[in-house]
This record gives structure tokens, sequence and C-alpha cells, in this order.
């Protein structure tokens, strides 16, 4: 395997015994203390996953994960305390990609890790297959599937890699209507379990950066008692 992924967690217990098992698992693992060193790290250097804890000394943890995403759509798996929902709603809301809560197993951290490489591995391939259809168009958005940027009215709009697979999703086939089931099971691909919020909170900030007034959405409207759709522009 020998993924290179960034672990930034500042328990050193915690990190000794992270590194120690991913390394047996076969993944190149670094790792650092705080926000800035981590920051510095990722401007030198690349990773396939990063690990991340919120609660860091210096620059914190959502403030790191916003600035990642400022310019890179690299997996970001958040590790912070145990049943804290603001945590989880916060760091899906900034661009992560999944949340394990401490204390966790490290069978279900290196599965979860494995999970995630294995669908940009996915991801990859199916969009290098995609250059026939080199763009979708819904409106006034397009979406270029070769450098997978989204615009509206010809202005780069800004999407984190969950966001841009969700609206592939609907602008592949506009006219229906997905259930959050089937939306989680196609972007996130594993089995459902009844966790609306990490959906909600990524429709509700990839309306934000899409819709005129987000409060009002014609882009992406909510089917009740489904899921959601594309709007109706004819």
């Amino acid at each position: 395997m020998n993924e290179k992924i960034l672990l930034i967690e500042d328990d050193q217990e915690i990190a000794e015994m992270v590194v120690n098992y991913l390394t047996k698992e076969g993944m190149d693992v670094s790792h650092v203390a705080d926000g800035l060193t981590a920051s510095n790290c990722l401007r030198k250097e690349a990773f396939e996953l990063i690990l991340l804890d919120l609660m860091l000394p210096g620059m914190d943890g959502i403030e790191l994960l916003k600035q990642i995403r400022t310019d890179s759509f690299v997996p970001v798996l958040i590790l912070s305390a145990k049943d804290s929902e603001l945590d989880k709603a916060l760091g899906l809301g900034f661009g992560a990609d999944d949340y394990i809560a401490k204390p966790f197993s490290l069978l279900e951290l290196s599965a979860r890790i494995k999970a995630m490489l294995r669908r940009v591995t996915q991801y990859t391939m199916k969009s290098d297959k995609s250059e026939a259809k080199s763009h979708i168009t819904f409106h006034d958005l397009v979406l270029d599937m070769k450098t997978l940027r989204l615009y509206k009215k010809g202005k780069e709009i800004k999407l984190t890699a969950k966001e841009l697979q969700i609206l592939k999703l609907f602008m592949s086939e506009p006219k229906r209507a997905f259930s959050k089931e089937h939306i989680y099971r196609m972007v996130w691909k594993e089995d459902f379990f009844a966790d609306e919020n990490a959906i909600q909170v990524h429709i509700s900030r990839l309306r934000e950066k899409i819709e005129d007034d987000p409060s009002s959405p014609q882009y992406i409207k909510t089917v009740w008692g489904i899921g959601y759709r594309l709007g109706d522009f004819s």
C-alpha cells in the first residue's frame, strides 16, 4: 500500500498508537503535533490522506481545514471528542470527508482510511474514463469533467471533493429525485446507517456556494420524504 498519510494530533500517546498501527498496515505515516507545523508541512509535501484532530495548539483544526480546502481535495478524516455533534457538523461543513470519535478502534480507523483511499482511486479512474464527455451543463452551471471544476456564468466556484461528487451525481441525472440513502451509497461508497446529518451539511454548504439565494434554493430542491433533486428551469 505505502500511501503517504499526515497525522495531525497533539496527544502523543494517541499519535504513537496510530503511527505504529498504520505503519504495520503498510502505510507511510508522518506525524505533527500542531496546526502551524502541519500547515508548513503541507506546503512542502503531498499526502494521499490527512488525519486531523480539531483541538490543536496554535492554529486549531477547523482553521487548518479551511486552509487546506482553499486549494486541495485531499481526503480529510477528522479525529475528535466522543459525541461532539458540533465538531462533526463543523468539520463536515468545512470540507472534511469523514469523522471518527475518540476513543476509536484502530481496526476501524484503518478500515475507514482504506475505504477513503479506495474511493479516491475509483473516482479518479471513473473521471479518466469520462473524458469523452468533458462537460456537464445544467442551466448556468458547467462542470468540467477533465479539471473537476465547476463554473457558474463563467465564474469558477470552489467545491470540496464531496460537494463535487454530490453535484456530479445530480447533474448526471437532472430529472431524478435522489434519496439520502442513495446519495450516501453513491458518494461515500458505504452502507447508509441513517446518519442524515452528513448529507444535510454537505447539501447546505453546496447551496451556499451555487444558489443565488440559499434560503430559497432553485438549483437543489428538497423532495420531502425522499431526498433531493435538481430544480426545474424549463
